[in-house]
């Protein structure tokens, strides 16, 4: 492995393990779908469209966690070039600059460097992910 790339996946750094589905679950199954389906050479409408007989926010957590894990290893691999020095601001281009605000500590829409506000915004992600009322993880008792 290269020397870049012992950086990128070091525990130490802001690189995220990727939240994964239990095997033999439903949402597990679904996942195995959405990766055949991406890697399958067909049409991108028929690729996202929700499989005969499948719950659609089964469908759609699935692919917002695939989304979550997909997000971070690009941000695992750019992290170290990213710097409170080097990206003073957490910017889309010379007319956009986005300004985090939570409710908690941040009560106003604030500027922070990109690394800062990609921290807090992953964390925001991870907790909305992992949060049962949003996510649920099982239905009436059965594990999905």
């Amino acid at each position: 492995m290269s020397i870049g790339l012992k950086q990128v996946f070091n525990k130490d750094k802001t690189f995220r393990p990727k939240r994964k589905f239990d095997p033999g679950t439903q949402r597990f199954e679904l996942h195995k779908r959405a990766q055949a389906s991406l890697t399958s050479g067909v049409d991108m409408r028929a690729t996202v469209q929700l499989p005969h007989g499948e719950d659609l926010n089964d469908w759609v957590a699935v692919h917002v966690v695939d989304f979550f894990n997909r997000i971070n290893l690009i941000y695992g691999t750019i992290c170290d070039f990213c710097t409170e020095r080097t990206c003073p601001v957490m910017s889309g281009g010379p007319k956009y600059e986005y300004r985090w605000q939570d409710d908690l500590k941040y009560k106003k829409p604030t500027a922070l460097p990109a690394p800062q506000y990609m921290n807090l915004l992953m964390d925001w992600i991870e907790v909305q992910i992992n949060n049962e009322d949003i996510f649920p993880t099982s239905v009436a008792g059965i594990t999905s």
